[in-house]
């Protein structure tokens, strides 16, 4: 079980537990050993002139301290914990970053979508898995692989046009930066639902569009 403690004071976001305790190799270690989830380590955040910047040394770089050092990223994700141990002894401040269209697509919506749709699943008594949210004001709703593919013709069904909706889902080829790597000076990204024993079985894709594209629709 991943280590809570307070939550984000006087913010929408008031009910999602920070986590605190742990330092970014262990977490990385905790989620290829416990989760079987493939990780990779991203860029770091550097103190220069004190103002927190991305290593990758851009100074507009739009995802500072978060995002891939290289472009042949996804042969070098792991979910072995030793591997995962030995990556980030070499740079401890490394972001701790998650290919999707593994063991996991992600659905990314708005905030404001995701936290509408959080009720509406908890009211239809929907299943979920892990979600996250990220500084940028997104959520990623984690879902069975598969889905990338699935997801357009899904909201059609439901009468949308895919472009309409700030709806997106994540598969291969693409990644979410997990818990408690921190996006520059906007904060971390935190867990909306963490990872617990009782969602280690994700959700299909299928039974969280039509509540996310609801939501999606409502938030337009």
């Amino acid at each position: 079980m991943f280590i809570v403690e307070e939550t984000i004071p006087e913010t929408e976001a008031a009910q999602i537990p920070k986590q605190r305790g742990e330092s970014l190799l262990e977490t990385a270690v905790r989620y290829a050993g416990e989760r079987h989830w493939d990780v990779f380590p991203g860029t770091w955040l550097e103190a220069v002139d004190g103002v927190q910047r991305c290593s990758c040394g851009d100074p507009a770089c739009e995802a500072p301290g978060a995002h891939p050092t290289r472009a042949d990223w996804a042969t070098r994700a792991t979910g072995s914990a030793t591997v995962a141990r030995r990556m980030w002894q070499k740079q401890p401040a490394a972001s701790i970053l998650l290919p999707t269209g593994r063991t996991f697509d992600a659905v990314r919506v708005p905030e404001t979508a995701g936290f509408l749709a959080l009720a509406r699943m908890e009211r239809m008594a929907v299943t979920l898995g892990p979600v996250t949210l990220a500084p940028d004001r997104r959520m990623y709703f984690f879902v069975l692989p598969g889905a990338a593919a699935k997801v357009p013709d899904l909201v059609r069904a439901l009468g949308w046009a895919p472009a309409s909706l700030d709806l997106a889902a994540l598969g291969e080829g693409a990644y979410v930066a997990a818990p408690p790597t921190r996006f520059g000076s906007r904060g971390a990204v935190q867990w909306a639902c963490r990872p617990t024993q009782a969602n280690r079985w994700l959700p299909d894709a299928e039974e969280l569009v039509p509540p996310l594209a609801y939501a999606c629709g409502r938030d337009r």
